[in-house]
C-alpha cells in the first residue's frame, strides 16, 4: 500500500517547474514552467512534435518526467510516494481517441470507475450518469453501444465519463482531431459549457478559433519550450515571437 503523500498548501492549481523528458537519447521537453489557476481556462497550441501532448500526459504521470516537478492540488505528482490513482481520481482526462468500452453501453461505460473505486452506489452512479448524458445532449442514448453512435456522440460520452469522478481539473488532449469536421462543434460546444460553469482546464487543440473564445490563455509551444503565452487577443492578434507569428501564419 502506497504512503499517502503529505498534501502542501498550494496558490496553483497545477504548478510544474522545470519540466523535461527525455524518450531515450531523444528530448521532449526541454525545461517547461507553467501555473493553471482555479477556474483558468489554458489552451495549448503548436506544430506537431512540439511536445504539447507529452507535456500533458506528464501531467497526471501518463509519462514520468525525466526532471522537474508536477504539482497537483498540491500534491507532487512525481513524487515517489505520491498516490497517483488518489490524484487521478481529482483529474478528468479526454484523449484523441474515445477509449470506451465496447462491450458496455453508454450508461454503463459512465458508471464504471465511480463504481469500481466504491465512490458511488450502482444506483448513485446510475443517476449521475443521466445526469451527465442529459448534459452533453445524449440522454436518448443510454442503452447504446458505442459502435451505434457517431465520433462526435462517443468523444461526448468520453467526456461525460470523465466528469463522473467529479474531477476539479479537467485535460483534453485534442479531443476533436479524430473527428469529421461537421462532428467537431458539438464537442466544441461541451467544452464551451463546462469552461462557462467555472471548471479548470488545460485543453492541447488545434482548434485556434475554440482557443480564441475559450481560453483565459493561450500557450504557444514550439521544440519542447513554451515560446510564448498571454491571453487570446496578445496571441493571435498581436504575437510577439517570431516563431509564433510563422505558425499563426499556417493555421490562421
Amino acid at each position: 500500500m502506497k504512503k499517502e503523500l503529505e498534501k502542501r498548501e498550494y496558490k496553483h492549481k497545477v504548478n510544474v517547474v522545470g519540466l523535461h523528458k527525455y524518450f531515450d537519447d531523444l528530448q521532449v521537453l526541454k525545461g517547461v514552467d507553467l501555473q493553471v489557476e482555479e477556474g483558468e481556462v489554458v489552451c495549448v497550441i503548436g506544430p506537431s512534435g512540439s511536445g504539447k501532448s507529452t507535456f500533458l500526459r506528464c501531467l497526471n504521470l501518463l509519462e514520468v518526467p525525466t526532471k522537474g516537478t508536477v504539482e497537483i492540488d498540491g500534491y507532487v505528482v512525481n513524487d515517489k510516494k505520491a498516490n497517483i490513482n488518489k490524484i487521478r481520481e481529482n483529474i478528468g482526462m479526454v484523449f484523441q481517441q474515445f477509449n470506451l468500452f465496447p462491450n458496455m453501453t453508454v450508461k454503463k461505460n459512465i458508471m464504471f470507475a465511480p463504481v469500481d473505486l466504491k465512490k458511488m452506489t450502482k444506483a448513485q452512479a446510475e443517476e449521475k450518469a443521466m445526469s451527465l448524458l442529459k448534459r452533453v445532449g445524449l440522454e436518448d442514448k443510454a442503452d447504446a453501444y458505442p459502435k451505434q453512435l457517431s465520433g462526435g456522440q462517443q468523444q461526448r460520452v468520453a467526456i461525460a465519463r470523465a466528469l463522473a469522478m467529479n474531477p476539479d481539473i479537467m485535460m483534453f488532449d485534442e479531443p476533436t482531431s479524430a473527428l469529421d469536421p461537421e462532428m467537431v462543434g458539438e464537442v466544441l460546444s461541451v467544452m464551451k459549457e463546462l469552461a462557462a460553469q467555472g471548471m479548470t482546464m488545460v485543453v492541447v487543440t488545434h482548434e485556434t478559433g475554440f482557443a480564441r473564445d475559450v481560453a483565459d490563455r493561450v500557450i504557444f509551444m514550439a521544440d519542447g519550450y513554451i515560446v510564448e503565452q498571454g491571453t487570446p487577443e496578445e496571441i493571435f492578434t498581436n504575437p510577439k515571437e517570431e516563431r509564433t507569428k510563422e505558425f499563426l501564419k499556417c493555421v490562421l
